[in-house]
Parts: C-alpha cells; structure tokens; sequence
C-alpha cells in the first residue's frame, strides 16, 4: 500500500498538536423525540434470525430474556422482561411462544412478532402463586421442543474462551438448561447460540437500518445532553446527588450504573450517587447510558495544574493530552475502509497499552446494550461495515494521576444508509450533520464522511471541568 493512501486510511495524532483553549461548547439543546420501531423493521428481524437459523442448523432458538438481559428477546418481542424472566422459543417455520410469568401474560398481546403465550410459573417473583405450576420438560414441550431437535439456546454473552468448548457454555439458569439437555437428548442437540445476535463478524443485531439508527440515535443523544448539563453545573461544594439529578430524562430506561463521582470512587462499595461534596482539585467522574449509546467524562475538578494535588500534576501533559490524540485518531481513523484490526494498532501506536495500562478494547459495538460486542482487538481482521453502531471507549489507566476519558457513540454509515436516513428522519440527520461540522471545524478532527456522531459531545473534553470555556482541540501541526 502507497503512503499516501496508507494515511488516507489511518489518521494519527499525537501529543503535540493537542491544543487547550477557548472553544465554544456544542449546540446540544434542541428537543429530541423518540424514534419508534417500524413494523416493517421488525418484519426484516425476523426473517433475517430465521434465515440465520437456516445457515446454523437448528430447529429452534430458545431466546432467554431477564431484566438486565432481555435485548435478544425485545429485538423480536419490542419488550423486556420488567423484573421477571421470560423465554422466547422460535421454531424454523416462524412459529412462535411466549414462556411468561404471572405478572408478564398481559404482554402477549403486544408482542411485535406472531407468538403464543404459555404461563411459567418459575419465571415469577418468590412466592408469587404457582398453582399451575408443572414440570419444565412439559412447558417445553407446549412449546414445541421435542426430542431429537436441534436447539439454539440464547442467553447475552459471547464466549471467546480459547480452552474451552463456547457452545457448550451458557449463561441461563441451570434450571432451564437441565430441562432442556433431558428433553433433547438423543439424537438432538443443545449449543449456544448467542453469536446468531451479536458476533462482530455477522450477528444480526450488529447492523442497523435508517429506522434503528435514528431509533437508537434518541437515546444517544438524550444521553449526551443529560452529562452536558451535569458538566455545565459542576462547582466546588456541590454533591454527587445535586450533580447528579439531570442525569435522567423522561423515564426512559438505563443500559448501565448511572455513575456520578467525586474524589476517591466507589468507597464503602457504593456505586450511586452520594451526598459527597465536590471538593477543588478532585477527580470526577459521570456516565449514563440509555438504549443507543452512552456518555461518559473523567477528568479533574480544577482550573488548572495549579488546583491540583502536587504529586497529580502530570496529568495534563502525560495523562490528558496523550488521551486526547488517542481519541481523535480513533475518530479520524475509524471508517469503513479499515479492519477493526487497523483501528486497534493505530491506538496502540498513540497510546502504547504497555505504557497507559488500558486493558480492554479500544472500542466496541453498541446497541440496545452499552457493549454488545467487540470487533476491537490485536489482529482482528473484521471489516467496518455500513450499519455498525460504534462506541470510543479507551480507559487508560496511570496509577499517578486520575485518568483522562470521554466515551461517545457513532454509525457507520455507507451514502444508501446516509440518504435513507436524510430522506426519512431529517431532524436526526440534521443533527448528525451540525454534530459532524462542529467535531471538524472547531475540534479540527477529520472524520470520514461515513462516520457520524450519535453524541452531541463526541470529540469534545475538559481536562479542567471548573474552567468551562476551555477544552482540548487538534492543531495540525509538523
């Protein structure tokens, strides 16, 4: 490969042209509304996991849903379970059940796809009724699951283990695993199959249509703004638990700990918010996450080096501003003419992982879930696709100083995808366009024309969050 197409592919920064000044914060406080779920989306999910069924062999898919885990299930259904467990089995011919508990029979009527509801009562809450209560092979066998078949079962989780035989991991209750191996046995056959959803290389979930994108693109966004707001309000003396009540918006539901921090994190094992007071010269640290992406900032409650602890005070220049051309590489570079591979390798190059101890990967597909899956790491020859939601997430970890972060969400997005959604969800492209232009002309980080921010706060970070007209850009600098 030519150099200059090399560079044209992979856009590196480095320290020296990081630039602390006066930048105009971003444009984030436009109404947002939500985005529904067509019919027709739903129509295309469903023949594609059946088509996939068809491509791996099985007779049916047993799709395990709880309120944590439930985004498999809701992809079809358009519910998750609200705080019991639920299953969805999906046969080869379309053919569909609902395995509900008491409190969650009333949803059958709602469910996107053609289903049939059976009443589990071993999905309901301790000592809730079970007086129709029978043995689990039998409620399988209501729906559909006989002996000799091939079944799929789906849980969340990816198993990447290297000595280990990952379709024959699940993580489902023993319960319902037991039930299923003395139901199928003999002739049949049980294996994970959650890569069907979420595998990096062709799960069906790892792509999006215009109609999922600007879907997803409300939660992002809404995200966004909720942190921006959190940042604007910070001042010395506040606690966590003021600073923290913008970080919710209209009841819709979060895919992670909703984290809002100051000073030493997580003392006493508490995660939530406390009535901690913000002191100057803190580390700080705020997260929220709902369906679509997630925003996250670490930095310092400070004006500057001076406000500091004096043993922190190389955070700046060798925490910060290293951080910071790490992320504008991974914004210039990513794109959909590079494997997930290259992406990896242009990070190391700028934040070597030997010397900034970041542990997991530089990045990861995201989706109704914060992590889904990862296409990021050393040698993957996983090609960017069009459809792809994609979340910066690289967590340096110097044991010196606290560490720098900004977490953000984008779409890759091939000119079909761009003109689908320009044509039929122009408030969402609008915003995707005033987000691009604003990353480009005032940060000065390139970006590919297929990349296009899902966060109003993508590429924009304050080391010093009580100097709130200054933030770090690119220069270009020799």
């Amino acid at each position: 490969m030519q150099i200059a197409e090399y560079v044209k592919r992979i856009k590196k920064y480095t320290r020296e042209q990081v630039a602390y000044m006066l930048v105009r914060p971003p444009q984030y406080a436009d109404i947002k509304l939500p985005v529904p779920i067509t019919a027709k989306t739903v129509k295309e999910r469903r023949k594609n996991v059946l088509a996939r069924m068809q491509k791996f062999h099985v007779d049916v898919l047993f799709i395990y849903a709880d309120r944590e885990h439930g985004a498999n299930f809701s992809y079809l259904t358009g519910f998750e379970p609200r705080f019991e467990e639920a299953v969805l089995v999906l046969h080869i011919d379309g053919t569909a059940y609902l395995m509900l508990g008491n409190e969650m029979l009333s949803m059958e009527q709602f469910c996107r796809i053609p289903a049939r509801a059976i009443h589990v009562p071993h999905f309901s809450l301790p000592n809730q009724p079970m007086l129709q209560e029978k043995k689990m092979e039998e409620y399988l066998e209501k729906a559909g699951i006989k002996k000799g078949m091939q079944v799929g079962v789906v849980g969340w989780k990816l198993f990447t283990c290297i000595f280990t035989e990952n379709e024959q991991i699940y993580d489902v209750p023993h319960f319902l695993i037991d039930a299923l191996e003395r139901k199928v046995t003999s002739q049949g056959s049980l294996r994970n199959l959650t890569k069907l959803f979420i595998d990096p290389c062709n799960g069906v979930r790892v792509t999006v249509n215009a109609n999922e994108l600007a879907y997803y693109e409300f939660g992002a966004a809404v995200a966004s703004d909720c942190v921006m707001t959190c940042l604007e309000q910070i001042e010395v003396g506040k606690t966590e638990l003021t600073l923290a009540e913008p970080l919710a918006a209209y009841g819709q539901p979060v895919n992670v700990q909703t984290i809002c921090a100051t000073g030493e994190r997580f003392t006493d094992g508490v995660i939530a918010p406390r009535n901690k007071p913000t002191v100057r010269g803190d580390r700080f640290s705020v997260t929220m996450g709902l369906r679509g992406g997630l925003t996250s900032r670490a930095a310092y409650v400070a004006n500057g080096t001076d406000d500091l602890p004096v043993s922190e005070r190389g955070y700046f220049e060798y925490g910060a501003k290293p951080y910071f051309a790490a992320l504008a590489t991974w914004y210039a570079t990513i794109g959909l003419d590079i494997t997930a591979g290259e992406l990896y390798d242009a990070i190391e190059s700028v934040l070597p992982k030997e010397q900034y101890g970041w542990m997991l990967n530089p990045g990861h597909l995201t989706s109704s879930e914060e992590w889904l899956s990862s296409p990021f790491f050393a040698g993957s020859d996983i090609r960017l696709t069009s459809g792809m939601m994609l979340q910066a997430d690289i967590i340096p970890r110097a044991s010196a100083f606290g560490r720098a972060g900004a977490e953000d969400g984008i779409a890759l997005a091939d000119k079909e995808l761009r003109d689908q959604l320009k044509e039929q969800y122009p408030q969402v492209w609008d915003r995707i366009c005033r987000r691009r232009t604003y990353m480009q002309e005032v940060l000065g980080i390139s970006l590919k024309e297929e990349v296009l921010p899902l966060s109003d706060l993508a590429g924009y970070y304050r080391p010093f969050l009580l100097n709130k007209q200054f933030a770090f850009k690119m220069e270009e600098k020799v």
